[in-house]
């Protein structure tokens, strides 16, 4: 979402208006999830999307009307059902309720625009609740927005104290991974909360084949990456072009150096046992959310008595991912780069790792609908 704020800035900067849309909930299948975003331009322009198909067109339609006749925020749902399908070939029954939230002049978002870049460029946390749905009889209004920073003061309000402590609370949670969450409150109300931070980096100690393998598909699902390792020959640029930036330094004292958050997602692979005792140790002792070791139990057992003699909480080790990956029988570098990358994004997007693959109940249903329509026939 950086692009989208980068873009909104700009706009503001030149005092143009836009609509920023963002899909707020999700039902069912949908083509997108809670996050996505699209920024439509006076000129009709876009960056970013909601999906494609109908659904990113009658959003962007509803966008387009909202610049040109004026009003205030919109919360809409969109039902996803077969006839759209057989349209769009990417939908398979679900509902999308989606925030359309005008900046035509002064409004809440403007102020908030340059905190969200800030947190984006390395600075603290932040994240913006926005109230979707107003309790009947009530006096709130739809579209108020509340900023929380990571030391917990704030700016704006949801429009009552219940609801931005409720925000503040809540916020915490979502911070370090720059999380989304939707709301519903005893009371009718409901808000959407996104959180912002630095953009997720992956830390590889160790310049082998399989660290090698991973930096390109790490670099194709939006992590920067740096790698480390002692041998020269193992960390340049020559070696690892797409990496953001290749360390020739030990293991430790790179560790120790970097700039680690919890968005940080480091991966032992090192050459050898006493060099992952150390680096493990090392990466352990940092703040980042993601820890993973590459090798057997076996291995892992061993590190974890040393590294529990030294000091380090066994609730810290039950945290690092070790072995490293998901269990899909990788053999190869490729495949266990596959596996780790996999595992990376399940812990950051909230995941379980289980197939995806249909349950029964849906063949049943079908085999029952061919069978009607048969008789029929």
């Amino acid at each position: 979402m950086q692009e989208i704020f980068r873009e909104a800035a700009e706009q503001i900067e030149q005092g143009k208006p836009f609509v920023l849309t963002t899909v707020v909930r999700t039902l069912g299948s949908t083509p997108q999830k809670p996050g996505a975003k699209l920024l439509v331009r006076e000129d009709g322009s876009a960056v970013g999307t909601l999906g494609g198909g109908c659904v990113e067109g009658d959003i962007w339609f509803a966008a387009r009307t909202l610049l040109k006749e004026g009003g205030g925020p919109q919360v809409r749902d969109y039902v996803l059902n077969e006839d759209l399908a057989a349209q769009d070939g990417l939908v398979c029954g679900g509902t999308m309720y989606f925030l359309l939230d005008p900046v035509l002049g002064e409004g809440p978002l403007e102020p908030f625009a340059k905190e969200v870049l800030d947190a984006y460029d390395g600075g603290t946390p932040v994240a913006i609740g926005t109230l979707l749905v107003a309790s009947e009889g009530s006096d709130l209004q739809v579209g108020s927005k509340i900023l929380i920073r990571e030391n917990g003061t704030t700016s704006g309000s949801l429009g009552s104290e219940t609801l931005d402590a409720d925000a503040t609370k809540r916020a915490r949670q979502l911070m370090a991974l720059g999380k989304q969450e939707y709301i519903e409150t005893e009371s009718g109300n409901a808000y959407f909360l996104e959180a912002y931070t630095t953009p997720p980096w992956m830390i590889i100690a160790g310049g082998g084949h399989v660290g090698k393998a991973i930096v390109p598909i790490a670099k194709s699902v939006g992590y920067g990456v740096t790698v480390i390792d002692d041998r020269p020959e193992f960390s340049n640029p020559e070696r690892f072009p797409e990496a953001d930036e290749a360390i020739t330094e030990d293991f430790v004292s790179a560790l120790q150096r970097l700039p680690i958050n919890a968005n940080t997602f480091i991966v032992i692979a090192t050459r050898g046992h006493r060099y992952d005792d150390v680096a493990l140790e090392a990466a352990a002792r940092t703040k980042a959310s993601y820890v993973a070791l590459l090798g057997s139990r076996r291995k892992t057992i061993l590190i974890y008595e040393a590294l529990l003699e030294r000091g380090v909480p066994i609730d810290r080790l039950r945290e690092v991912r070790a072995p490293s990956g998901l269990n899909i029988a990788a053999r190869t570098p490729e495949e266990i780069a596959i596996s780790i990358v996999a595992e990376t994004l399940m812990f950051r997007l909230g995941g379980d790792g289980t197939p995806m693959k249909l349950e029964e109940r849906h063949f049943e249903r079908l085999q029952k609908k061919a069978a009607a329509a048969a008789a029929a026939d």
